[in-house]
């Protein structure tokens, strides 16, 4: 099982096309606060459809909440600026893979601490970013390749 985290998220209809992801892949979703929207968003709900009842979506106060709660975890952080090619890495069952929000990607206190663990997917050059649902199918659909589509038909 993959985790998937978004640190502040902006745009509902992103996460709930995340959430859809999420669901249809396994993978546990992570939202980090604040969020730019409320869960009960009609524009969140219609874009994860059906899934939010049965989807395990666990919800931290801030980054040390989330770290609080998941000691130990390893994270992938995707960002633009990574150093490191989402596809080099090698993933394992249960790592958490980390975006930022639409507008500003992650902050820069967590690039630092974690430098060594940014993955960027490759795009041409002076390109802004990915839409944010697009990049987490991308490196998710590659983690869970990598450890054979558990669990996944």
């Amino acid at each position: 099982m993959m985790h998937v985290v978004l640190h502040e998220p902006e745009i509902p209809q992103n996460t709930g096309n995340i959430v859809r992801t999420c669901k249809s892949t396994g993978s546990v979703l992570h939202l980090i606060e604040p969020l730019g929207f409320v869960i009960e968003d009609k524009k969140l709900k219609r874009a994860g459809l059906d899934y939010w009842h049965d989807m395990d979506i666990r919800i931290h106060g801030d980054f040390q909440d989330f770290c609080s709660a998941n000691p130990g975890a390893r994270l992938w952080l995707a960002e633009t600026s990574g150093n490191i090619q989402y596809h080099e890495v090698r993933y394992r069952d249960g790592d958490f893979l980390v975006f930022g929000k639409e507008t500003a990607g992650l902050p820069p206190y967590m690039r630092d601490m974690y430098a060594e663990r940014c993955v960027r997917v490759p795009m041409v050059k002076d390109n802004r970013s990915l839409n944010l649902s697009n990049a987490v199918a991308i490196v998710l659909y590659e983690a869970l390749r990598q450890n054979g589509f558990p669990g996944l038909e």
